[in-house]
């Protein structure tokens, strides 16, 4: 029974699905000492932002398969070491995307209006209206760095408040933004433009400090500054002497450098600046949807099946995931016949998918390949996950092509070719289909047609085509109790080459490989186990 340990707050409603897949113990607040020395223990690992999921941890996580981060952001997670011991890294990028607009919105309005200080001076016993007058948004410029789900979703709050609406966002297409009414420009553009500007990036090498003096600059005069997004993103120091000296008007400010911040740092001082300790997901319907959302993908990991969010994997559309779960499991039992039916050490990979692939994510099935190829001959883990960073470090070159319709097969029209050669110089290729749903054959061996379904114990042979041949086989199974449960027969022509495959119920032994590789006419025999 697989085991899950949950180290940060979760809700209820998460931690009940988790319990479908094993045994949960939710133990919070774990010192790192004592992390370290239990995580061996288990399979799967639940955090929100409070756990550092650091390298030593991820190190003593001999067991471990996937860490789910319940919200958004992973960098608490060391990923890069996860994925070099194969961890799958999954988050919930969706699950608290409406809290977190909503928050953005809120905090734009409060600090516009003037609202956390005029609460706080009529709670002192003063009435000093004057002193709190505010500016609208309406008719203001928005500027949104950053317009994914939640960028997104401020613009349609902000268009309904009347603003007009900007934003900088390299990786979103025009198109994209001009559905829901906005204007993708330059960041430079955007900062001398907008009366308000609020950050959705993540937190990386490139987004680090992102807004710091030489931008704040280039902002208009009494321009106005969210970030709810991740601390580190804008420089706090730089972001206050701005406030100081009347250069913004104001900031809102969800999310620090340091969490908690300390109490010398420079904005909670300013009376002009708008701060809440890390809320965008702090909401009743977030908590329990991204709980949900992480323990569900945890759950299919754990049962063999998909992530739908795994931040260290190609990002799959949940409706396109479940369209190419079969193609993922051929992929992978192909690379598993690539590598048994070898008879020497592959060093390259070549993954053909034909025309009907053009708008699937073929990444992620090149990359279940090559863990099929590689899983028979490691002792270390390997998955989609760090399956071509293994390949590269053993010298295997991997590639992937996509067919053009004039050269698609006219029998199989959803097909995946693998073609490997060997250290030895040898060349082999096999293809797979799925026929309906998920019907999934392999349906040529080095040129020979077959129809095989990708599983259990089967019997490889290449012989010359005369009669006896497959007699004599069958009556060595026999002889040794190992029931035939099927055979494919593959030929060039009649007399020349063939191949057999034995699909069998029971272990075919070294001895009685030994005596069919024996036998007249066989040029090769191989037991594969798939």
């Amino acid at each position: 029974m697989a085991r899950i340990l949950v180290s940060d707050p979760v809700a209820e409603a998460g931690i009940e699905v988790l319990r479908q897949a094993g045994e949960v113990d939710v133990r919070i607040g774990l010192p790192k000492e004592e992390l370290v020395r239990i995580i061996g223990e288990y399979d799967a690992l639940v955090v929100r932002s409070e756990t550092k999921v650091t390298a030593d941890v991820i190190e003593a996580a001999t067991r471990l398969r996937i860490i789910g981060r319940a919200g958004v952001g992973v960098d608490n997670i060391d990923v890069a070491a996860a994925t070099q011991r194969g961890i799958i890294v999954v988050n919930s990028p969706e699950g608290n995307t409406i809290a977190a607009a909503e928050l953005t919105v809120a905090m734009m309005l409060a600090m516009a209006r003037n609202i956390p200080q005029a609460d706080r001076s009529l709670r002192a016993g003063e009435w000093k209206r004057s002193k709190f007058v505010g500016t609208e948004v309406y008719r203001k410029t928005l500027g949104i760095i950053g317009l994914g789900k939640i960028g997104r979703e401020v613009a349609r709050r902000a268009k309904g408040m009347g603003m007009a609406v900007i934003a900088y966002d390299p990786f979103t297409p025009a198109e994209v933004a001009e559905r829901i009414g906005v204007t993708l420009t330059d960041l430079d553009t955007l900062l001398a433009q907008s009366d308000f500007v609020t950050i959705h990036t993540p937190l990386n090498e490139q987004t680090r400090h992102l807004i710091n003096a030489e931008r704040i600059a280039r902002m208009k005069h009494g321009a106005r500054l969210i970030n709810c997004a991740r601390g580190g993103i804008v420089d706090e120091q730089a972001l206050a002497d701005a406030l100081r000296s009347g250069k913004l008007a104001g900031a809102a400010v969800d999310v620090f450098s340091k969490e908690p911040p300390p109490p010398d740092n420079p904005l909670l001082s300013l009376d002009n600046c708008v701060v809440t300790p890390h809320l965008g997901a702090s909401t009743t319907e977030a908590q329990v949807n991204v709980a949900v959302d992480v323990a569900e993908q945890i759950v299919s990991v754990l049962r063999g099946g998909p992530a739908r969010s795994a931040v260290n994997l190609p990002p799959i559309d949940p409706e396109v995931l479940q369209r190419i779960a079969p193609y993922l499991m051929l992929a992978e039992k192909i690379g598993k016949l690539h590598t048994q039916l070898a008879q020497a050490p592959i060093v390259q990979v070549q993954v053909t998918y034909s025309p009907d692939f053009a708008e699937l994510p073929t990444d992620i099935l090149t990359r279940a390949v090559v863990t099929g190829i590689l899983q028979p001959v490691l002792s270390e883990p390997v998955n989609p996950v760090n399956a071509l960073l293994i390949a590269q470090s053993r010298g295997i070159h991997v590639m992937q092509s996509l067919q053009q319709q004039a050269e698609a097969h006219e029998l199989y029209p959803s097909l995946i070719t693998v073609t490997v050669q060997t250290s030895a110089g040898k060349r082999h290729e096999v293809a797979g289909t799925v026929f309906g749903k998920s019907d999934a054959r392999i349906v040529t061996v080095d040129g020979y047609r077959v129809d095989v379904i990708p599983q259990g114990i089967m019997l490889f042979t290449q012989h010359t085509d005369k009669p006896g041949v497959i007699g004599r086989v069958g009556t060595l199974l026999g002889s040794r109790n190992v029931n035939i449960a099927g055979m494919h027969l593959g030929r060039e022509k009649v007399g020349g080459k063939a191949l057999m495959v034995l699909m069998v119920d029971d272990p075919i032994d070294a001895s009685l490989l030994a005596e069919i590789r024996a036998l007249d006419g066989m040029e090769t025999a191989q037991v594969v186990e798939l």
